[in-house]
């Protein structure tokens, strides 16, 4: 039932609350990655921190990088935050994990707050 509710979810949502769904599952990911890297658990953290990356991926192949002028800078982040975490998981460097971690939380703040502009606007 869950993860039909899930699938269901996923299928359904706007744009804008994919984006958002797509940043809070990142934002635990990491979360769980640094976790695991503190406990000293590799194979976990490995997972959360690879669950991320594909998260990150997603954000860069769909972003039209023609629709704003911020775009490109937005697309360095992601390259730079994906790079940070393949770095992290090779090295077990929790501090890197706790950079991206600390660059993606603001920007999905910012994407909450814009989506519900857009949600009271229009009406």
């Amino acid at each position: 039932m869950r993860a039909r509710y899930i699938a269901d979810s996923v299928a359904t949502a706007s744009p804008a609350k994919l984006l958002l769904m797509l940043f809070d599952r990142l934002v635990m990911d990491l979360n769980r990655g640094e976790q695991a890297l503190v406990a000293g658990d590799r194979p976990e953290a490995n997972s959360q921190l690879k669950h991320a990356q594909d998260i990150i991926t997603e954000l860069q192949v769909t972003l039209n990088l023609d629709a704003w002028e911020g775009a490109p800078g937005l697309a360095a982040l992601y390259s730079f935050a994906q790079l940070e975490l393949i770095n992290a998981n090779i090295k077990g460097d929790v501090e890197k994990v706790t950079g991206v971690r600390n660059l993606m939380e603001p920007l999905r703040d910012t994407w909450r707050e814009a989506a519900m502009a857009v949600a009271a606007a229009e009406g």
